[in-house]
């Protein structure tokens, strides 16, 4: 991945009828930036979300800012994070997120990025982790526990398997900059790049 040049990605959801993400991950001289969006208008649901999400070079969330607007108006929510301990926008303490190193964002599979790439297991190893996790659209933000197990690559692809309580079980085949392909339920990148 270039430092100069965006990493852009859209994903189809699998999960509702009408859903559409784009995302794009860019290198920055401290870090790593994520820029991602989507819209989902099917099943009940219509909002629009918007984020942002900082990390240091070790792939550690740093900071983190979601939009959602829904049919009752917008909302947004900024959070920051050093060693792991968490922030609210007025530097409050979030004491039930100490120790999550990542954000996960329910809107795109983007954010699994973070815990692979900061994980960075080889196939056969597994590791349990703690996140915070920002639901959309609510914008409630929570302590989630959740595993990776990586498995040998398939199709030019790398596979892993996720499991948390909230969603179970499912399949993840990610491309060699770690940006999900695939998400068994949830989503699919609708042109891969690269």
């Amino acid at each position: 991945m270039s430092s100069s040049t965006p990493y852009p990605a859209a994903w189809t959801r699998t999960d509702v009828s009408e859903g559409l993400g784009l995302g794009s991950l860019l290198a920055e001289p401290c870090g790593y930036r994520l820029e991602a969006g989507e819209a989902v208008a099917a099943d009940g649901e219509r909002f629009f979300t918007r984020f942002t999400i900082r990390t240091d070079l070790a792939w550690t969330t740093r900071e983190v800012c979601v939009e959602a607007v829904t049919v009752t108006g917008a909302e947004s929510v900024r959070l920051t994070a050093r060693d792991g301990r968490w922030s609210d926008a007025r530097g409050g303490p979030l004491p039930e997120l100490v120790g999550c190193l990542d954000v996960d964002v329910a809107a795109t599979p983007l954010t699994s990025t973070l815990p692979i790439r900061r994980l960075g297991l080889r196939p056969g190893e597994h590791r349990e982790i703690a996140v915070a996790w920002i639901d959309i659209p609510s914008l409630t933000v929570s302590r989630m526990r959740r595993s990776y197990t990586r498995h040998p690559a398939r199709g030019g692809l790398e596979r892993y398997t996720y499991r948390d309580p909230l969603h179970g079980e499912c399949e993840l085949s990610v491309d060699t900059d770690g940006v999900v392909v695939d998400h068994e339920r949830f989503a699919r990148r609708v042109r891969p790049v690269g």
